[in-house]
């Protein structure tokens, strides 16, 4: 009787083989009902602590790859703009953290009354409130207690986790846009349109795919573009974001750099000019955190490593992996065959591009999908940049290429590659063969236009609004002299040209600063004259010089 009671309450899906001690020691003081009855109680509540620990670690994870984002922007930009990108990625996650907490995510995932396109309720997460002042109880008060009110069908987004969770997500989305209108954007009009992004753009989109929206796998109704019919339509299936997310992100950007027009210098007489070749060991650093994070971003996805989730978080884990592998060794190969060398920075780029590919569709599709998927990103990355050079649109960070082109392809890949065996297993709700009869690219397809079409027409509209009234870009002579002078104070010294003499630190006596000027190396340490010595550049790779130094280019 233990045994089959031990083994009825493990089938029951909780995940967990608890040792034999617990049954004992329940078996001692009740009945074998009774002691059942409290073993798989004691097994939801383990399961449950589990998923808000997986949640928690996951969305730690995520909100990780602000840093990496930070790190990345800030090795393209030039140096008299770093205090600048790293500023608007410090306040992105903070702005976000508000707005996604009083207005976001009740309009993410608040019911909408039957109209499956924004929510309508929870805004400051309302509800929480509202049920923890219930008395822990059934049939209390409330008619319901707030232990089984976070749990019961839908009850995870009335979660203190998931929103955690869902505004790492938020950040993420808001932070691509800044790398878009790098070193020449206002801080104050960056941050309307941030704020705008966080409570309107983004949130209504993820109404949409995830929540109970038109395009959503779990909306009862599909809306009048899909099979109002689980057994025959699965809706869009985006399973951590490639098109909620980074096409949002993406497609903002390309809006925000159309309408703020290019950094000065860029495009001169038709020919595209480099205006820095940028800090490499920065954008490597940035990319990693990045990658590290991806799997809070794509794994966390599952909600819950209970019921079998842990299977599909590890399939997505090896999916996400082979994905970014891919994608760096196409975009590699492809510069050296493009280019006639090997470029780290779009090799960096085409993992991030085999990353954001690989992002709706990584529970959906296998390994070997995931190949091709990360791959023909990394193609994508090619097509796109050149794209923009030659529109003469200037996105420093390729953002609207890595994040809205690669974006659009991973959704579409959750219809090409996607198997219906592959989709169940997923825990998709929908049982069916959208897949195999081609109805769910088309379902794809449709999905990701519908992105495009509201990402463009609200944040063009946001961007042109913003323009028209306080302007999106700061003077000329202000981007010329660097943001970091202009928006925080900081100028940018160049000592060996005989700048500005240091100011001395606080409580450091005048007398203790020894000249730059008088701190000559001894004659070994002195580098050999070299024609073109004095042309250095004052900025180059961490902190040395560009090309025009030595003879042949690069730097130290």
């Amino acid at each position: 009787m233990e045994a089959t009671l031990r083994g009825a309450a493990h089938a029951l899906g909780h995940g967990l083989t608890h040792d034999d001690t617990t049954f004992h020691v329940l078996e001692a003081h009740y009945t074998v009902a009774e002691a059942a009855t409290l073993y798989k109680a004691d097994l939801l509540a383990t399961n449950r602590d589990l998923n808000v620990q997986w949640l928690v670690l996951c969305g730690a994870l995520v909100f990780f790859m602000q840093a990496g984002f930070a790190m990345l922007e800030v090795g393209i930009v030039q140096p008299k703009n770093a205090t600048n990108i790293l500023f608007k990625n410090l306040i992105d996650a903070s702005l976000a953290a508000i707005t996604w907490w009083l207005v976001g995510y009740g309009v993410a995932f608040g019911t909408d009354n039957g109209n499956h396109f924004i929510g309508t309720d929870n805004y400051a997460v309302d509800q929480f409130q509202r049920a923890m002042a219930c008395p822990d109880e059934t049939g209390g008060s409330c008619g319901r207690s707030p232990t089984n009110w976070w749990y019961e069908a839908g009850g995870v987004i009335r979660s203190y986790q998931f929103w955690f969770f869902q505004w790492a997500f938020a950040g993420a989305a808001a932070t691509i846009v800044a790398g878009s209108v790098c070193e020449r954007a206002k801080i104050e009009a960056y941050f309307i349109y941030s704020i705008v992004l966080t409570i309107f753009i983004y949130p209504v989109v993820v109404h949409w795919g995830w929540a109970d929206g038109f395009l959503s796998p779990w909306t009862s109704k599909r809306g009048p573009l899909f099979t109002l019919d689980v057994t025959k339509s699965n809706g869009m299936i985006d399973f951590a974001g490639s098109g909620v997310v980074h096409m949002v992100g993406g497609f903002s950007g390309l809006m925000g750099a159309i309408i703020t027009g290019p950094r000065r210098g860029r495009f001169v007489d038709g020919q595209v000019v480099e205006l820095y070749q940028g800090n490499k060991i920065l954008q490597c650093l940035g990319a990693f955190i990045l990658w590290f994070g991806w799997y809070g971003f794509n794994c966390g996805s599952t909600i819950s490593v209970s019921n079998g989730m842990s299977i599909v978080a590890g399939k997505v884990a090896m999916n996400t992996t082979i994905a970014a592998a891919s994608g760096t060794i196409v975009s590699t190969f492809l510069a050296k065959f493009i280019m006639g060398h090997y470029d780290i920075s779009m090799g960096l780029n085409g993992l991030l591009a085999g990353l954001v590919s690989v992002t709706a569709n990584c529970a959906v599709v296998e390994p070997w999908h995931a190949l091709i998927i990360g791959g023909v990103g990394g193609i994508w990355l090619y097509v796109g940049h050149y794209a923009l050079l030659k529109a003469k649109i200037d996105d420093p960070v390729d953002a609207a290429v890595v994040h809205g082109l690669c974006g659009y392809w991973g959704l579409l890949c959750s219809g090409i590659f996607c198997t219906d065996k592959n989709i169940q297993f997923a825990a998709y709700p929908g049982t069916n063969d959208a897949c195999a009869r081609g109805e769910q690219f088309g379902v794809q397809v449709v999905g990701g236009l519908c992105i495009i079409a509201w990402t463009v027409g609200t944040a063009g509209f946001t961007f042109l609004l913003i323009n028209a009234t306080i302007g999106m870009r700061v003077s000329a002579s202000m981007e010329d002299e660097g943001l970091d002078a202009s928006e925080h104070g900081h100028a940018v010294e160049e000592p060996w040209k005989g700048g500005a003499a240091p100011t001395a630190p606080m409580m450091v006596p005048q007398t203790m600063l020894v000249p730059m000027s008088s701190m000559v190396p001894p004659p070994m340490m002195v580098a050999p004259s070299q024609p073109g010595f004095d042309n250095f550049s004052p900025y180059g790779n961490q902190g040395g010089y560009l090309q025009g130094g030595f003879p042949g280019g690069g730097g130290f």
